[in-house]
């Protein structure tokens, strides 16, 4: 037996588990880090006092605030392709291709999607308050949460003939069609955002990415929809770096509790070994006088030849051998049956 008897899996999955654990538990306060920040962060109305409190504070710069308006574009907006009248400040075309692949391990067909092609549009805007006032948004494409409405979505049906379909079974690829979508979030709709807030020197109102890489957040829901799914997500990332952390003790506990039953076979071999060796040293006693009496072939070792058989292998019960050859078997094997040998006991031969 092994001192530390950890198989190469056990070690793989400790590695694992503990390194996942770590990972997420990194990814876990962030998250909680965003949310503590989220619950700090002053909630200012948007009305004509914001540009008065930007004067009054120092630098005229808010680190992290929330704020809510409604979307208005800096000049001329965005126009759909699709939907005449619809415009809006942020546009995004998708066209993707979808089909399916032969799984030859799990002998089936499954769906999967490949974009080709994607483009991301938006024009300078505000968010707008009471009294019209109002704040430019810089970098919106940067900001998290920013989801945009679906203005537009149809399906292209792919259409193939008798070769094509011979050719998609010979290749393992059936396409299935192409999907286009438009998205865009439009003129009026109604967005809050979390980030710094400057006031310019031409005494323009500004939401920008937070300058100590806080996290920057546009979206459609409110403030407290908003702390919440933060709060949600970071619960979820704790709760996986638990399982993992947890995982990892149970792969330790295992093999502690495996190298505990390995101290215990030693120690009960310890035991036998000291039992052999007072039989042993009891029956020289005994016969001292009959030194030179050869050990009858019958009940001589099969392995050594020289050594009476003085122990029974167990579980199959084969008495063929002394204590000394048991211990010297390269392998745990009965030498006559070739059964694993489970534990020994002394013979008693009155």
């Amino acid at each position: 037996m092994e001192d530390f008897p950890i198989k190469t899996v056990e070690v793989v999955c400790l590695g694992t588990s503990l390194a996942l654990s770590g990972v997420f538990f990194y990814i876990y306060k962030k998250k909680r880090k965003t949310v503590d920040r989220l619950n700090e962060a002053p909630r200012l109305p948007l009305d004509g006092k914001l540009t008065d409190i930007l004067n009054a504070t120092p630098g005229k710069c808010l680190q992290y605030v929330v704020i809510e308006g409604a979307v208005q574009p800096v000049g001329e907006p965005l126009r759909s392709q699709f939907q005449e009248g619809t415009i809006g400040v942020v546009q995004k075309l998708v066209l993707k291709e979808h089909k399916l692949v032969w799984n030859s391990l799990a002998r089936t067909w499954t769906d999967s999607e490949r974009i080709l092609h994607e483009r991301v549009s938006h024009v300078p805007f505000n968010l707008v308050g009471a009294d019209q006032a109002s704040v430019r948004v810089l970098c919106p494409l940067e900001a998290s949460g920013l989801s945009a409405e679906i203005v537009h979505e149809k399906f292209h049906q792919a259409s193939y003939g008798f070769t094509d379909i011979i050719g998609q079974y010979l290749s393992g690829e059936k396409p299935k069609g192409q999907l286009e979508t438009e998205e865009m979030v439009k003129v009026g709709a109604t967005l809050t955002g979390v980030g710094e807030l400057i006031l310019d020197t031409d005494r323009t109102l500004k939401l920008r990415p937070p300058a100590d890489g806080s996290a920057f957040f546009l979206t459609p829901a409110d403030y407290e929809a908003m702390r919440l799914e933060q709060e949600g997500q970071a619960a979820v990332w704790r709760l996986l770096a638990a399982i993992c952390a947890l995982a990892g003790a149970a792969v330790m506990l295992w093999a502690a509790r495996r190298y505990y039953r390995h101290l215990q076979a030693k120690w009960e071999q310890d035991r036998l070994r000291r039992e052999f060796r007072r039989l042993l040293g009891a029956s020289s006693a005994a016969g001292e006088d009959d030194d030179d009496e050869e050990v009858p072939l019958g009940n001589a070792c099969v392995i050594c030849m020289s050594e009476p058989r003085n122990c029974v292998l167990l579980d199959c019960g084969h008495v063929c051998c002394c204590f000394g050859c048991f211990e010297a078997l390269p392998q745990p094997t009965c030498p006559v049956c070739r059964q694993p040998i489970v534990r020994v006991v002394p013979l008693y031969q009155a």
